[in-house]
C-alpha cells in the first residue's frame, strides 16, 4: 500500500504528534523543524524564534485508509489556525500554523480546504501553505513526548485536552 508524507505545523510538536499518532492510516509521525534558513537546527536554536523554523510533524500516511481531507480536518480542529505565531501560551514564530506539502495535489487540496473552511471563521486563517524544502528531525527526547510524559503538567493542561477533543470528534478515524 502506497504512502504519502505531509508536514504540519500546528503549534507545539508534542501536541500535534500525540494527536496524529492516534489516527488509523498514519504509519509514522516524527517531530521536527521546517521552513527556516539554517541547517540542522537544534531545539534551543528554534526556540529563540530567529531561525525561521517552525515546530512541525512529518506525517506518513496511507491515502487508501485516511484521506488528506480527513488529515486536514483533524489538523484544523486541533489547533487555532487564526493566531499567527501562537498556540495558547506558546508564543513565537516557531509556533506558526503551516502546511508543508510534498505534492501539487496536497497543495491544491490544502488551499481549497482553507478557502472553504475560512468562510465559517470569524477571523482569517493564517495557515501558510508552503512547499517542503527540508525537514530536520527533532532531538530524540521530543519523540513520543506525550506517551512518555503524560503525567507532566504541560501534558495534562495542554496536550490531554487536545487528544480528548480529537478522540471525541473523530472517533471514526482512530486506530483500534
Amino acid at each position: 500500500m502506497e504512502t504519502e508524507t505531509i508536514v504540519l505545523g500546528g503549534g507545539c510538536f508534542w501536541c500535534t504528534e500525540a494527536v496524529f499518532l492516534m489516527l488509523k492510516g498514519v504509519v509514522s509521525v516524527e517531530p521536527g523543524y521546517a521552513g527556516g534558513h539554517i541547517e540542522n537546527p537544534t531545539y534551543e536554536q528554534v526556540t529563540t524564534g530567529t531561525t525561521g523554523h517552525i515546530e512541525v510533524i512529518r506525517v506518513e500516511y496511507k491515502p487508501e485508509v485516511i484521506a488528506l481531507e480527513e488529515i486536514l480536518q483533524v489538523f484544523f480542529a486541533s489547533h487555532d489556525a487564526t493566531t499567527p505565531n501562537q498556540q495558547g501560551a506558546d508564543i513565537g514564530p516557531q509556533y506558526q500554523t503551516a502546511i508543508f506539502y510534498t505534492t501539487d495535489r496536497q497543495k491544491e487540496k490544502a488551499e481549497h480546504y482553507i478557502a472553504v473552511l475560512g468562510k465559517s471563521y470569524d477571523k482569517p486563517i493564517v495557515t501558510e501553505v508552503l512547499p517542503l524544502q527540508r525537514f530536520y528531525i527533532a532531538e530524540d527526547y521530543h519523540k513520543n513526548y506525550y506517551a512518555r510524559n503524560s503525567n507532566a503538567g504541560y501534558c495534562q493542561l495542554v496536550i490531554a485536552p487536545k487528544v480528548d477533543k480529537v478522540q471525541k470528534k473523530f472517533g471514526n478515524l482512530l486506530k483500534e
